[in-house]
């Protein structure tokens, strides 16, 4: 908690400083985000690379008479060079204002709000990690990447509004190589680590490990019955969730699901999707000041909200709910079915086993339609039993009939699938996901 309450109160001390140091009219808003991660890289099976990331950082805004001007600033740490570099900062962006243009669609949220929120579920010991994973994979050829700890977000503005999150997490992203080249993906994360559930999805890892080893089967190109695990539904909904709930897409006719969104499309009644904030790595509020709550995207195959920030509310006369500036899903959560993932090879029957997709892209936007190839395990599937790995293919198949026509179930169980990106910093956002069973994927070579 000390950790918590020390980044807090030294944003709150900032915030303090530059509440008295803007002179009217300015305004500002402060966003602040921070990690102290533990990074472990595994190959072989072994460690070979640990290490830990402690930074921080602010989005500073000015604003002054509808021109603004933005500036990211990174802290050190010490309160007292952190106040100088604000002030730095300060000097510069008033310098910039005048230079600017006003900005027609500049919607600022002068509430006064205020939201605490810390997870502080305990996270596992680098060592038990280690030992558990190196337990796991013994005599395996395993890469893999963790990363864990606690990601820190917040927000102030001048007109007195204060947000705070700070939720701990951790991301086992990792592969099992055959012999022959082939390797299957997989991933382990959330917010509690469970001995139990580390195993059992390593397990699975393992035994599509096996089958690997049989000779690869080529399908002919056409139309196969399919169950598209939860990573493999994971690289379909990031696809859609570009644009797809985005109030300012749908406004200008380029939303990937704008058929569903003017009533002219359905999904399969099995489908619900929310936006859910609460209780999720996302912090419930946004970069601009706005609170989040819980939002329906989907229900019953129906299309509900939309993701609305302050500059698609401002040029379609809309009400902002939160969003972020790119509006797409931060913590996407598709309601569970009725199948069982233990008997998702019987429910199969025969057709295709697919554990991953990769490298998506749209063939027909405005339908919806999808191409993209199958990655790592997948598997040919007969009278519920994997016969052999299938060499990698093409599909292109629409989310109207994957989602809508064609889709026969979803399973209970569900993946909580993290953001792997490390990139400048650890990401907060997350999809649950269950796996889906299709009665059609179309297959093109």
């Amino acid at each position: 908690m000390s950790t918590s309450l020390n980044q807090a109160e030294q944003f709150k001390a900032l915030v303090q400083w530059l509440r008295d140091a803007v002179r009217e009219p300015e305004q500002f808003t402060l966003s602040y985000a921070a990690e102290s991660s533990q990074f472990i890289r595994f190959n072989h099976a072994k460690v070979r690379q640990a290490g830990q990331v402690q930074q921080a950082s602010l989005g500073f805004k000015l604003i002054d008479g509808g021109r603004h001007a933005d500036l990211s600033i990174t802290l050190a740490g010490d309160p007292q060079v952190d106040i100088q570099r604000l002030a730095e900062g300060l000097q510069q962006l008033r310098e910039t204002l005048p230079l600017l243009p006003q900005d027609p669609y500049l919607l600022l949220n002068h509430d006064a709000w205020n939201t605490h929120n810390v997870q502080e579920h305990p996270l596992p010991s680098s060592e038990q990690v280690v030992a558990e994973i190196g337990q796991a994979a013994a005599g395996l050829d395993l890469v893999g990447f963790y990363a864990a700890g606690p990601i820190s977000r917040g927000f102030a503005s001048s007109s007195g509004a204060f947000g705070w999150h700070q939720a701990n997490s951790f991301n086992f992203d990792f592969s099992l190589f055959h012999d022959n080249g082939q390797a299957v993906k997989a991933s382990y994360a959330g917010h509690e680590w469970s001995s139990q559930g580390f195993a059992q999805r390593f397990q699975q890892a393992r035994e599509q490990l096996a089958f690997l080893g049989r000779p690869l089967r080529t399908l002919a190109p056409g139309q196969y019955r399919a169950y598209l695990a939860p990573a493999a539904l994971e690289e379909i909904m990031g696809m859609l969730s570009w644009g797809g709930f985005s109030a300012q897409s749908i406004a200008s006719k380029h939303s990937p699901l704008q058929k569903l969104y003017a009533g002219d499309a359905s999904l399969s009644p099995l489908v619900s999707l929310d936006e859910q904030v609460t209780g999720s790595l996302s912090p419930a509020f946004s970069d601009e000041g706005y609170p989040r709550s819980d939002l329906s995207l989907i229900a019953g195959g129906v299309a509900q909200g939309q993701l609305i920030n302050s500059r698609s509310a401002a040029e379609y006369s809309l009400a902002t709910n939160g969003a972020g500036s790119g509006e797409y899903p931060s913590a996407l959560n598709m309601a569970a079915g009725q199948l069982s993932q233990q008997d998702i090879l019987k429910q199969l029957g025969t057709g295709l086993y697919i554990s991953n997709l990769w490298y998506l892209n749209y063939s027909d936007q405005p339908a919806a339609r999808l191409t993209g190839m199958t990655r790592f395990a997948t598997f040919w599937v007969e009278n519920g039993e994997i016969q052999a790995p299938v060499s990698t293919m093409r599909f292109d198949d629409s989310v109207y009939s994957l989602l809508g026509s064609h889709l026969e179930g979803l399973t209970q169980e569900r993946e909580l699938l993290l953001s792997a990106s490390t990139y400048s910093q650890r990401q907060t956002a997350s999809a649950q996901l269950p796996g889906a069973l299709v009665s059609r994927l179309t297959l093109t070579l």
